[in-house]
């Protein structure tokens, strides 16, 4: 119970709130719809106080500790209650929804990235990107595991930084084990290897934007429908690589992206958008 005064009541006049929560109602779910996975570009300590200090404006549900920290206590953090809204993912979009600090759960994970702010400027083949440490993977996978059965999360709402703001951001990278979560784990979307090989041998399409950014925004991404190969098509592309095809993340509409792109779609969309359009080079 809580003390509260109506409107208009004099401060003498104080009156109790009671709640009955005996029934509840079956019309409801999760306002987590969403989990998003980040480095956070620094050590532990500087990453915490980054997270956690009121000066900086950033915040995350849950931090994963570097390998070393970990040995000490494999713990994970959380910071923000889950029921809250912590500030991660700034302006973003996915599956048609933006600013996506209002329905997503944010995981950072203590990783440099790369080793030097000057490759900031440096294009995403060119970054030396670092691994993650086997201890973080297992410690992220047992605790996405759980938020997403506990929330509902579906497969391909499980995304990284840089699929919700592509060309802005980069991370989780290109060596955040995408395959190992799902396969091990059961968390995040991942094609059917099947349906990869038999689209890769079936005629190749031929490069066309609009068809790339149909499918791009069918999956989720943000790629407007310009009808041109422009910057932000190309960063959509580089960020949907650096998740599904870590091996080449140049932001190319090459025919092997494009055949993920399509499985991907069968898969989790139930359709091949833009079927016998053109797509992949």
């Amino acid at each position: 119970m809580s003390g509260w005064l109506p409107a208009g009541a004099a401060s003498n006049e104080a009156a109790t709130l009671r709640i009955d929560a005996t029934r509840e109602s079956a019309n409801q779910d999760s306002r987590a719809r969403v989990l998003v996975f980040h480095y956070t570009a620094e050590d532990f300590e500087t990453s915490l106080k980054l997270l956690t200090e009121p000066r900086y404006r950033t915040s995350a549900h849950y931090l994963i500790p570097d390998a070393g920290t970990l040995a000490r206590d494999p713990s994970a953090l959380r910071l923000v209650a889950e029921e809250r809204r912590a500030w991660h993912a700034g302006v973003s979009h996915w599956r048609g929804e933006r600013y996506l600090n209002d329905n997503s759960i944010g995981i950072e994970i203590v990783n440099r990235g790369y080793p030097s702010p000057e490759q900031d400027d440096w294009p995403l083949t060119r970054r030396q990107w670092r691994d993650f440490d086997d201890a973080q993977i297992r410690l992220a996978g047992w605790l996405a595991a759980d938020i997403v059965e506990r929330h509902g999360i579906a497969p391909d709402n499980v995304v990284g930084h840089a699929d919700i703001a592509p060309g802005r951001k980069a991370d989780p990278g290109p060596r955040f084990p995408w395959e190992r979560l799902y396969r091990e784990f059961g968390v995040g979307a991942w094609p059917d290897g099947d349906d990869v090989r038999r689209l890769l041998a079936a005629q190749p399409r031929a490069a066309d934007p609009v068809s790339w950014q149909r499918r791009l925004s069918a999956y989720g991404y943000d790629a407007p429908l310009t009808g041109n190969w422009d910057g932000k098509t190309r960063d959509a592309i580089a960020a949907f690589q650096m998740h599904f095809r870590q091996s080449r993340f140049d932001g190319e509409p090459d025919a092997e992206s494009s055949a993920i792109l399509d499985a991907l779609l069968l898969k989790y969309r139930g359709a091949d958008i833009d079927e016998g359009e053109g797509g992949g080079a």
